[in-house]
């Protein structure tokens, strides 16, 4: 009996700090702009593995294969979703970068997205290849295809 008293003792922080965390994550949605929340939760996520990346080519953190395989793989797995379902009609308005053009030229942003998803392809193909100069490569032709969607599609500042 003294052993599972003391396993029980042992985990309840555990169980109270997974409590908490939990109990914060969706904490970041805003159910008034639900739309907006989610898509500037998508880009981050993007952002993120594909920061992972870009910064390992570049030489700002150290190169890790096991770390690059990862980033590319979430990266190719955010990629398949279909965050174009996030603009719909009237989520122009509110806190976002989106400029209006999105729903103006709705079938180019589709586009866009579309070119992200090939491009994070073969970098995901170059990733597993564990080919240094193939993923920097790769790196370099995604980051364009961001830059050209962010250019055409994302203000600099929030909208309100």
């Amino acid at each position: 009996m003294r052993g599972k008293t003391r396993t029980l003792l042992l985990s309840l922080p555990v169980l109270a700090a997974g409590l908490a965390v939990s109990l914060q994550a969706p904490a970041h949605l805003d159910d008034k702009q639900p739309m907006q929340s989610y898509r500037q939760s998508w880009f981050a996520l993007v952002g993120m593995n594909f920061g992972t990346l870009a910064s390992m080519v570049k030489g700002d953190m150290p190169w890790n294969d096991e770390m690059a395989k990862t980033a590319a793989s979430d990266l190719s797995a955010l990629t398949q979703m279909d965050v174009s379902r996030a603009f719909p009609p009237g989520t122009e308005k509110g806190t976002t970068r989106a400029k209006p053009e999105i729903w103006e030229e709705f079938d180019d942003f589709k586009a866009d997205l579309a070119e992200l998803q090939e491009a994070v392809a073969a970098l995901q193909v170059a990733a597993d290849s564990g080919d240094k100069k193939a993923i920097a490569a790769a790196v370099g032709e995604t980051g364009k295809t961001c830059k050209g969607c962010h250019d055409e599609f994302k203000s600099k500042d929030y909208l309100y």
